[in-house]
């Protein structure tokens, strides 16, 4: 007799839980940092102390992205390229003069920042110096407050210049205005005012203006990287999450302290042993020098979020007049694309049939627009196919994905607001009423979609609750049919009209990533790549 199939349901749960479970051991990019070591010294053993390693967080969850969660950041597309360029090749091009000029260890840097920087034609970036170095940037102490900041031991040298190698007295990270006086992190400019500053900051220092050197990517040599595996070693499976910049960074220095291992402000989630386990880090790490690379003519991009991403591809003239970025990069149009006041839609790696309309500020990606389909304003549209005359209200987010369920191919599309919050998260069922879909109350959407609340309309832990782990995603035979349905919810939550969901299989974003078959999704990439080749040769379409 063969055995019963398990519903798709159970087996979604089950396989969720083991691989979550999994993923939860990696805790935070300083545990993949960790993990990664291990697996460089099983594999090579004591032979990676003659390498030189590029160490990329590719990327998490990105609920602040969800459009990279799939595949990772780092495979984030570049709006420039025939084909287009990604984010990892950027990275490469970027880092492509760091192997000959940098002594064994590891440069690590995450997959959602662009680093631009001149320097003089003979100059190099050099990761020659035992301990850490890091690159610094200069930035408003507004940025500061995001980001790793750097105390400097005073110059001798009154010149600025482009290229400058100093000593660290110790790292802030995310401080406040008030603590970048206090422990003097704050330069002023004197003779030093550049174009712009670091991260896009379009503002240029006038003469009594302040700044700080923020920080981007870091390296360390391999005795450090061994050190910090031994640790790993020793502790076995971390119990808490570990962030590569603030708690390896903040140990560094002559001048580094123990006040930062009970800070836990910039904590997502505050666990019992974490204070624990920062202080025997900084122990571990004590006395270790950190070294910075001053690039005071550079920039640093983040794009890590909707707002980033958006503004970056779309409305910064900076960034596309400094890496090239186009309108419209290796797509198929049969209609024009307006500019709006310097902005402009981006389009990339897509097709888009006669009569449609992609308006100012939203980008699309991957997808297929069928005849006279209309995209708002500040949209993202990812790996979606959509049928002819849809309209996509503005501020839309929607990202299709291929799903392995019961041997079966289906797809669901995400679909909410660009400027939704997916990490907010609420303790009881009661509470949800305070989450926000589309600016409207969570609660109030789930009436328009005929949907009880019941910890059983939430995937995974049931400590908390969140649009992350909602199950009100249908689950479709085709991508077509996903986006579809998907527009259906929004629109009725955009009309506070009713659109029936109950008879629906339904999905959370968590699920999704769960069982996402990669190999269809690029196999659908790899689709629209082979149609937009075919027609180059047809005059009457235009091809970017």
């Amino acid at each position: 007799m063969a055995a019963g199939r398990v519903p798709f349901n159970v087996s979604l749960r089950e396989a969720t839980r083991r691989k979550l479970q999994k993923f939860s051991e990696l805790r935070g990019n300083g545990g993949s940092t960790l993990c990664a070591l291990r697996c460089l010294d099983k594999l090579y053993e004591d032979k990676w102390n003659s390498f030189t390693i590029l160490l990329i967080h590719s990327g998490g969850y990105s609920q602040r992205l969800p459009s990279a969660s799939a595949l990772g950041k780092i495979f984030t597309a570049l709006p420039f390229g025939n084909p287009i360029y990604q984010m990892l090749e950027l990275k490469l091009a970027m880092y492509i003069d760091f192997p000959s000029h940098m002594n064994p260890g590891i440069v690590v840097t995450c997959a959602d920042d662009i680093e631009l920087y001149s320097i003089g034609e003979f100059e190099y970036i050099r990761f020659d110096k035992p301990g850490f170095t890091a690159l610094a940037h200069p930035s408003s102490l507004t940025v500061g407050t995001t980001h790793g900041v750097f105390v400097l031991d005073p110059s001798n040298d009154k010149k600025q210049r482009d290229l400058e190698y100093r000593c660290c007295h110790c790292f802030l990270h995310k401080p406040s205005i008030e603590k970048m006086h206090q422990l003097n992190a704050v330069c002023r400019s004197g003779n030093f005012c550049p174009q712009d500053l670091a991260r896009g900051d379009a503002v240029c220092l006038e003469l009594d203006s302040e700044y700080v050197y923020t920080d981007s990517l870091f390296y360390m040599d391999y005795h450090s990287a061994k050190k910090l595996l031994a640790f790993y070693e020793e502790i076995g499976t971390l119990s808490c999450e570990i962030d590569a910049y603030g708690d390896f960074l903040q140990a560094l220095g002559p001048g580094a302290t123990m006040e930062y291992t009970t800070n836990a402000s910039n904590v997502t989630k505050e666990e019992s042993n974490l204070v624990d386990m920062r202080q025997r880090i900084f122990h571990l790490l004590k006395g270790t020098s950190l070294n910075v690379i001053v690039l005071n003519n550079s920039k640093f991009y983040h794009i890590g979020t909707t707002e980033e991403y958006l503004f970056h591809f779309t409305s910064d003239s900076n960034l596309k007049l400094e890496l090239g970025l186009q309108s419209v990069a290796f797509s198929s149009i049969l209609s024009d694309i307006p500019e709006h006041s310097g902005k402009t839609s981006c389009v990339i790696h897509s097709i888009l049939d006669s009569g449609c309309s992609v308006a100012p500020g939203s980008v699309v990606e991957y997808s297929r627009l069928g005849p006279d389909v209309s995209i708002g304003a500040n949209c993202i549209v990812s790996y979606s196919s959509i049928i002819p005359n849809a309209v996509v209200p503005a501020y839309s987010f929607l990202y299709s994905l291929s799903l392995k369920t019961d041997e079966h191919l289906k797809y669901s599309t995400m679909a909410f607001g660009v400027q939704d919050n997916l990490k907010n998260n609420v303790k009881t069922l009661l509470d949800i009423k305070s989450l926000q879909f589309f600016g409207v109350s969570f609660l109030s959407c789930l009436e328009s979609w005929n949907l009880k609340v019941t910890d059983k309309l939430f995937s995974g832990s049931k400590a908390q609750f969140s649009l992350w782990t909602a199950r009100i995603f249908p689950v479709c035979s085709s991508v077509s049919e996903s986006v579809t349905t998907s527009l259906k919810m929004l629109n009725a939550v955009k009309s506070n009209s009713s659109f029936n969901l109950s008879s629906h299989q339904l999905i959370s974003i968590e699920e999704m990533l769960v069982c996402k078959d990669v190999e269809d999704m690029i196999a659908y990439r790899e689709k629209i790549y082979l149609e937009i080749n075919l027609i180059k040769n047809k005059p009457h379409l235009e091809i970017c």
